[in-house]
């Protein structure tokens, strides 16, 4: 059985305020499981996308996920526009999943495992999986999917700094309600064709997962107060 909170962080620990503070975060977890066999469309369990067409994490079965175009912290009275993925072509095909998380998260890392081996017709095709504020975007992490089992996500150091605290992405698209920013992270499964011959249906079983840290914007930092006993 689950306990749900909506409003914030998770501290937890048995000394607060002494000198020895053992108090720690809660680490978050969102995840999505693609099975590129089930053809039967959305909300079905494990349904993986379409072309154009990417789902959202954390729902069973799977439903249809909606990006949004990155609005940098940019207030817009008419909310937030939506970024439809690039259709398939016989270059390039891509797959994905959308996962929302509290703006200014830190994101501890990416999973991606690979259950039974992703693979569609062409010459010698590359499958790489991106993690991003947007579609295609690989500012958070990346890596090249070979074979099965856990992949190995490498990051930079550009990506290393970026992941210490997620963008303010796009506002609560319900208007006329407060305007609530959140931070979205994209995680785009690229299907190259070297030599554009991509063709049929693809196959394989991908689990992704992010874990991450939401920011407690009221315990301060080192200098300013209340120096982190606010909770």
């Amino acid at each position: 059985m689950a306990r749900s909170t909506f409003s914030g962080p998770i501290l937890s620990g048995d000394m607060r305020f002494t000198p020895i503070r053992n108090v720690g975060y809660t680490d978050l977890v969102q995840g999505v499981d693609m099975n590129f066999g089930n053809t039967t469309g959305a909300n079905t369990a494990g349904y993986p996308g379409a072309s154009g067409q990417f789902v959202a994490s954390n729902n069973i079965p799977n439903s249809v996920g909606v990006i949004y175009n990155p609005q940098n912290g940019v207030f817009s009275s008419t909310g937030a526009t939506v970024l439809t993925p690039t259709a398939d072509t016989a270059t390039n095909v891509y797959r994905g999943a959308v996962f929302y998380l509290p703006w200014g998260a830190n994101i501890n890392d990416f999973i991606v495992d690979v259950g039974t081996a992703i693979s569609m017709t062409g010459t010698t095709p590359t499958y790489t999986v991106k993690f991003g504020n947007t579609f295609n975007g690989s500012q958070y992490g990346s890596c090249t999917i070979s074979g099965t089992g856990r992949q190995t996500v490498t990051y930079s150091a550009a990506q290393v700094t970026a992941i210490q605290s997620t963008t303010q992405d796009f506002q609560n698209p319900q208007l006329g309600q407060e305007p609530i920013w959140l931070s979205q992270v994209v995680m785009t499964l690229v299907i190259n064709g070297a030599s554009g011959d991509l063709s049929g249906a693809i196959s394989g079983l991908l689990f992704g997962t992010v874990r991450y840290t939401q920011a407690d914007y009221n315990i301060g930092n080192a200098t300013t107060y209340p120096y982190g006993n606010f909770d």
